[in-house]
């Protein structure tokens, strides 16, 4: 590879231009002294960072330029934030430290810089080191949000500038972007950046699919911007003849929620009728929005028909990220279906720029859902004991839930995620009266506490001295505060369980002779195979382990080794990684002599060569290959990056993969004999099983068949495509049934 020639001089004046580019974008909040600090901390940035290079090769700097050009531009943040974004990496990748920071920027800079600051030094690798990272970030949210929101610029620039970065690279990060930071954009109501961070994840992780959504919306452009004019007119026309100001235009769909759409429906691009929403943003002031929105869609509605089931009005009950609009589903002058999306110019800001936004027109609203959302995430960091991983299943659970509106009996509205049940409304009401609850009456109707609560419901909570918080609990609530709440509840009542186990095994050992030391307590853990000593304890106290066991214990002549089970565990990923690792290339190829390396096809996803895959390492199974777009690749890539290896098929014809297609199509005498003359005569393909199901002409079935490769698979379903009737074939992704 010849070296890069590289010119400095332009280089320095395009460091120049971009910095003078961030400071028109601030230019708005800048007050006196701001310009000093901000080139103070822009200097800082470009001496630390002086030698360092990006994957692309262009300077490092032109990344936190970057970010602090988004953080300002898209998010609305001010100078605290510009300062913090341009020193975001500083601390991490260079040798300036905190302490340094805080000396020259102050205690509320260094203190955002910290929560931006990877962990590092020791770890304990069998937890998730992203997961720690996260919660890191995340407790510096309870104290300044901006710390994430300066989080989602960086991740933001990352996403856009990913082209030059290693496959693996790519996907891990669009993992993570899709499994945490688009929902945390969501949350904040940073819908524009949502969009594409998803996209931009799609980009990587369904590249075939992303291009061809893609050029399908380019080549239907010029027609559909001319039907958005044609929409419009009208409207407009109305609009200024009533007397309101208004700014209308056409919003493309993003191809990621295109895609889903398109999944969701099982059906092609061609029939996704909402390809774009109509948004319409009055100028209006604070004390007429609501009346003018409500004008502006009963104009709309003169003109075009609208679907009743699908008004959505967000301006009574704003969502909890403060979102407020009203939507609607109008049939246009084509006989096609259109979104139209109405709000106001400060709708639009907060829906535009989320969290910044809401806090600039703060005033004017009461405590709003974004408050209580903060303050709920301190309230779930407030509890010590729990793990990473399952602190932040909990936290994304309630990310992108949409929320119900639920009634105390005197009328007070109370917002929780969708499916929540009766239990989480008491546990929301106070951790008390969720612990002590026995019931509830919804609707003044007596409902268990596992009832999930449909939106406008009214919920009276019953209560009991006696109850207290039970372990099955776990499996219906949802909120991550009621479950944080149980947990803690539970681990008190095991503790104080255990303290009297302790005692018991003390009497036990010394009857058998057996001193009752740490040695021996953790040796006995072991032995029964228990994570830690105190459920060894609880054991004891519970009578699960007894007189007979701890004999037999007693009796074992192994050598008993001081490891608890995790260990263990931690030691077998390890060497698997390694085994890898040791090969000439860290590449995993599957379908070579692959005796050497145990793997598995995942069920979850069924891949067959020519599927985009990925090994990960599991604990008790060997390596599993998914394929990249599968339904727990997010999951496992996002929170165990450490144990994903880059995988990739050799070429092999001998070998069949089950795979499974759907078809649908419409019923006629000898379709199946059709079906299968074309995949048994044709193909040469053998079937493992066929369900069929006809309802009133209508024909849909399940096929799984055994295929060699992608290729195989694609032109099978050409041909199947063919066969009179069939209106659609498509490979479907999780099987259910266990391949053997």
């Amino acid at each position: 590879m010849k070296d890069l020639v590289i010119d400095l001089e332009a280089e320095k004046t395009e460091i120049l231009k971009r910095y003078r580019a961030l400071l028109r974008a601030c230019k708005s909040t800048l007050q006196k002294g701001d310009k000093r600090m901000i080139r103070k901390a822009f200097d800082m940035a470009l001496e630390s960072h002086k030698d360092m290079r990006r994957k692309s090769g262009e300077p490092y700097i032109y990344h936190p330029i970057a970010v602090a050009q988004i953080a300002a531009e898209e998010i609305g943040l001010g100078t605290t934030s510009i300062v913090c974004a341009l020193l975001h990496d500083v601390v991490e990748d260079t040798d300036v430290a905190l302490d340094d920071i805080e000396r020259e920027f102050g205690k509320k800079v260094a203190k955002i810089i910290d929560g931006l600051t990877k962990i590092s030094g020791v770890f304990d690798t069998n937890s998730s080191l992203q997961a720690e990272n996260f919660r890191k970030m995340l407790l510096t949210l309870a104290d300044d949000v901006r710390v994430i929101l300066i989080k989602l610029a960086d991740r933001l620039h990352n996403m856009r500038t990913m082209e030059f970065m290693p496959r693996d690279k790519q996907l891990k990060l669009s993992s993570e972007t899709v499994y945490l930071y688009a929902p945390l954009a969501h949350r904040l109501g940073l819908y524009a950046i949502k969009s594409e961070l998803e996209d931009l994840s799609m980009k990587y992780m369904e590249r075939e699919t992303y291009q061809l959504i893609k050029r399908k919306l380019n080549e239907k452009k010029a027609e559909r911007e001319k039907f958005v004019r044609d929409f419009i007119e009208p409207v407009k026309k109305t609009l200024i003849g009533q007397g309101l100001e208004a700014d209308i235009f056409g919003r493309p769909k993003s191809i990621n929620s295109i895609w889903n759409k398109m999944k969701k429906k099982a059906i092609p691009f061609e029939e996704v009728y909402d390809l774009f929403a109509i948004r319409i943003i009055l100028d209006s002031p604070p004390e007429h929005e609501k009346a003018d929105c409500w004008k502006a869609y009963s104009i709309v509605t003169d003109l075009y028909r609208p679907n009743p089931d699908r008004l959505r009005d967000w301006i009574s009950s704003p969502k909890a990220n403060g979102y407020e609009s009203l939507h609607t589903t109008v049939m246009g002058p084509k006989g096609q279906w259109v979104e139209v999306q109405i709000r106001t110019t400060r709708m639009n800001e907060i829906a535009e720029k989320g969290f910044a936004a809401h806090w600039k027109y703060k005033e004017s609203s009461t405590d709003s859902g974004l408050d209580q959302w903060v303050q709920k995430v301190r309230d779930m960091l407030k509890n010590p004991d729990s793990n990473a991983l399952d602190f932040l299943d909990d936290f994304k659970m309630n990310l992108f839930s949409d929320e119900i509106f639920i009634f105390t009996p005197k009328g007070a509205l109370i917002q929780l995620p969708s499916n929540a049940t009766a239990l989480d409304f008491a546990f929301e009401i106070h951790t008390d009266v969720g612990a002590s609850c026995i019931g509830a009456k919804v609707n003044h109707k007596l409902v268990p506490l596992s009832y999930k609560l449909q939106n406008g419901d009214q919920v009276e909570v019953i209560t009991s001295g006696k109850q207290t918080p039970k372990e099955d609990w776990l499996n219906f609530v949802v909120t991550a505060k009621a479950k944080a709440k149980i947990k803690s509840a539970l681990k008190e009542e095991k503790r104080k369980i255990a303290e009297d186990g302790k005692e018991i095994l003390e009497r036990k050992l010394k009857s058998l002779k057996i001193t009752y030391n740490s040695d021996n307590i953790h040796k006995l853990s072991y032995y029964f195979k228990l994570p830690s000593t105190q459920d060894l304890f609880y054991n004891v106290a519970k009578g699960v382990i007894d007189m007979k066991d701890l004999r037999e214990y007693q009796a074992s002549e192994k050598v008993i080794e001081n490891k608890p089970q995790e260990k263990i565990e931690q030691e077998q990923v390890q060497s698997l990684l390694r085994s890898i690792k040791t090969k000439d290339s860290d590449m995993l190829l599957i379908g070579e002599d692959m005796q050497k390396i145990d793997y598995k096809l995942a069920n979850c996803c069924n891949p067959i060569p020519g599927d985009d895959v990925f090994g990960f390492i599991t604990v008790s199974d060997g390596i599993k290959i998914h394929r990249t777009n599968c339904p727990n690749a997010a999951k496992l890539m996002a929170n165990y990056g450490y144990r994903v290896v880059k995988a990739r098929w050799t070429n092999q014809q001998e070998l069949a993969f089950l795979t499974g297609l759907r078809i649908r199509g419409i019923d006629d005498v000898g379709l199946i004999n059709k079906l299968t003359t074309v995949i048994s005569n044709d193909f040469k393909v053998n079937m493992r099983s066929i369900t069929v199901d006809s309802d009133n002409g209508i024909f849909e079935g399940s096929i799984m068949v055994y295929v060699n490769d992608t290729q195989h698979l694609e032109d099978l379903v050409k041909k199947l495509k063919q066969v009179r009737g069939v209106t659609s074939v498509d490979r479907f992704d999780s099987v259910i049934e266990k391949a053997s």
